[in-house]
């Protein structure tokens, strides 16, 4: 960081924007990952079949 930066809390809007959009772009990444259905199929235990609640 630069010197004047630490003494001067100030930034500017093309600054600012920036750090939003690396924020927004880490946050959809994390998100995609963390809520990916194929990967939470995937992980998820197979239906032993017996439901107690159908009908059929």
């Amino acid at each position: 960081m630069k010197k004047e930066n630490l003494t001067n809390n100030n930034i500017t809007r093309k600054d600012a924007i920036k750090k939003m959009g690396k924020y927004a772009a880490l946050t959809a990444v994390g998100t995609f990952v963390i809520l990916n259905p194929l990967k939470a199929q995937q992980s998820s235990p197979p239906d032993p079949g017996n439901d107690p609640l159908s009908v059929g």
